[in-house]
């Protein structure tokens, strides 16, 4: 059953069409991605198949009793009422539920999101605002949810329940993510909209990307044999040839629609070229942190004996719930803020930039070129001298996009922007909080090209999995009531230690309770000497036991890989009941080899 049908549609702005005449139909039980470059129109089809806007033509149809809700990318500076009022005002009139099962689904909602029901709205930070929404979205329990960026200011245990919650629902879903470890775990079809037009691939994420490059390779090779022929045609068009026959009449009506063809072309956005201006070295040691700790007055701390030092070149990411303290740690490191106790030393020749995620460096009163070089029209990169309108191209904005207010640019369109501005700006110390917010997979990969080449250090906020995978060298992680843990490598990194460290207490309890077990079957009637049978078994059983553990362990890293749900958990409910018999293979083979060991010492 089709939940969702865009026939023709067709929008413009004035300039090229944002949407030409395109068709998409979602079905039910389908989780679809759009992807598409900023300002390709994402947003503006995710408004029309939510009946918030209307094409200049075409159709959209949604079937009778069918009920679609959206969470947008923006979040409203201000909402009046508390949490508990927003997702209920979600409810819809048309539900015939009884009153106190619609009490219960908020309730439900607000505990499942962990959101405190009687706070203001107002005052609750990026990422718990984007909860609340997407439980006031859920709350209408729609057959096709609208999400645009979900998982922008969410931190990463939120991210993860959304992914089981909406697995676990069987929801339908059209969204929007420039989240690569989100995209790759949920979507089953995959949508590109590219220069107006709206193609699709019913695959993976990683498939698509190879059938992408074998796509764009095939659409370089066409444009350039059509390019060689219309050359061709030109010269021959400029030889004047002396007889109008027909059959140059033909020819020369021909030259003319492949002129018409070429205007009418658009050629694919390219990528980004960002360089960072970096600054003279800093010293060798950045900052050196010994026990410190830090808390708010009247409030308990939230960094407790913190220590770490870090040395020119390192690449820290941060992990950790919203309002947990890593904006503060950040703050800490730098010397803005003061240790509640413990020490700080600093180290020498800093100059550090600052990337804020909630963008309030820009200034929308002003236009885009403004905003980087105020009223000259050159700007100063790498010691060079720029025109502000070149620079700014190698962000893909296009000149008339940079002569415009910055007030009407998307999220993404803002976040590069702001990268634009900042890199202009010597600095051997990078911050960056939240830096992958809106932006598309094209800009993401330019990104972490520069950053993994960056010869300064670099201290990074993130919720973004893959991007902390190929970025960084170390993790903080926020475990709760103050403490902070640092972890080799990255994301995926920490979690594989999590679950090394899993295993290990998991083998420690079943000897524990094996043990004493195995001691009491010692009785005089086992006390006999081993059979030659015997001792070979006891030769080869901890060799087994070896074994066991190893799968263990290999078994919990791959569950703790995102990539196994993406089937919708088949895979991984698998590899559970395996694990589950290799722990019961584990006792097993521990009590024999246990009871044998016993009778050989007697």
């Amino acid at each position: 059953m089709a939940l969702l049908s865009l026939l023709d549609v067709y929008v413009s702005f004035g300039g090229p069409p944002v949407l030409d005449h395109l068709n998409l139909q979602v079905e039910e039980g389908e989780l679809v991605c759009l992807l598409g470059r900023n300002g390709a129109g994402k947003t503006t089809l995710m408004k029309i198949a939510a009946g918030e806007a209307q094409p200049d033509s075409g159709t959209v149809t949604v079937p009778d009793g069918v009920c679609l809700a959206r969470l947008t990318q923006e979040i409203p500076d201000s909402l009046p009422g508390t949490v508990r009022e927003i997702v209920a005002s979600g409810l819809r009139d048309d539900d015939h539920a009884e009153d106190w099962e619609k009490d219960l689904r908020v309730d439900d909602l607000v505990a499942r999101l962990s959101l405190a029901e009687e706070s203001l709205f107002d005052h609750l930070s990026g990422g718990l605002k984007r909860r609340c929404l997407l439980a006031k979205a859920l709350a209408a329990k729609p057959q096709l949810l609208l999400l645009d960026e979900p998982t922008n200011h969410m931190d990463l245990e939120s991210i993860l329940w959304m992914e089981e919650f909406l697995l676990g629902e069987k929801i339908s879903l059209l969204f929007v993510t420039h989240d690569r470890a989100f995209l790759r775990r949920m979507a089953n079809r995959i949508i590109e909209l590219d220069r107006g037009k709206l193609s699709s691939w019913s695959c993976d994420y990683d498939s698509y990307l190879a059938r992408k490059e074998e796509l764009f390779v095939a659409e370089e090779r066409q444009r350039a044999a059509f390019d060689k022929k219309l050359s061709q045609e030109e010269a021959w068009s400029r030889r004047s040839p002396g007889a109008r026959r027909t059959k140059s009449n033909a020819r020369m009506e021909a030259l003319k629609k492949m002129r018409e063809q070429r205007t009418l072309q658009r050629n694919a956005t390219g990528s980004a070229k960002m360089e960072i201006s970096e600054a003279e070295r800093s010293g060798v040691r950045v900052v050196e942190a010994e026990k410190i700790s830090f808390g708010y007055p009247g409030s308990e701390l939230m960094i407790k004996d913190f220590s770490l030092v870090l040395n020119r070149g390192d690449k820290v990411g941060l992990i950790g719930p919203n309002g947990a303290g890593k904006t503060t740690l950040v703050r800490l490191l730098l010397g803005q803020l003061a240790p509640t106790s413990g020490s700080l030393k600093l180290g020498t020749k800093l100059e550090v930039v600052y990337f804020d995620q909630m963008r309030e460096q820009i200034d929308d009163s002003k236009t885009v070129a403004e905003n980087i070089a105020g009223d000259s029209d050159q700007v100063q990169v790498q010691g060079r001298s720029r025109h502000v309108i070149s620079y700014l191209q190698d962000f893909l904005f296009e000149p008339t996009r940079a002569r415009s207010k910055a007030k009407v640019l998307s999220g993404g369109e803002r976040n590069r922007l702001l990268l634009a501005r900042l890199f202009t700006k010597p600095a051997n110390v990078l911050v960056l909080d939240e830096p992958t917010n809106d932006l598309d997979a094209e800009t993401l990969d330019v990104l972490e090209d520069i950053l993994v080449d960056y010869n300064g250090t670099l201290i990074m906020v993130s919720h973004d999995r893959a991007f902390l995978d190929n970025v960084v060298t170390s993790t903080l992680v926020f475990e709760g009531n103050g403490l902070v843990t640092e972890h080799v490598g990255g994301y995926t990194d920490w979690r594989q230690e999590l679950a090394r460290i899993a295993v290990a207490k998991r083998q420690k309890a079943t000897v524990a309770v094996a043990a004493p077990v195995a001691a009491a079957k010692v009785t005089p009637a086992t006390g006999t000497k081993l059979s030659n049978k015997e001792r070979q078994e006891l030769e080869v059983l901890p060799k087994k036991i070896e074994e066991i553990e190893t799968q263990q362990a290999e078994i919990t890293v791959q569950l703790a890989d995102p990539e196994i749900y993406k089937d919708g958990g088949s895979q991984a409910s698998a590899l559970q009941k395996k694990l589950h018999q290799l722990e019961e293979d584990h006792a097993t083979a521990w009590q024999r080899w246990t009871d044998l060991d016993a009778r050989r010492a007697l």
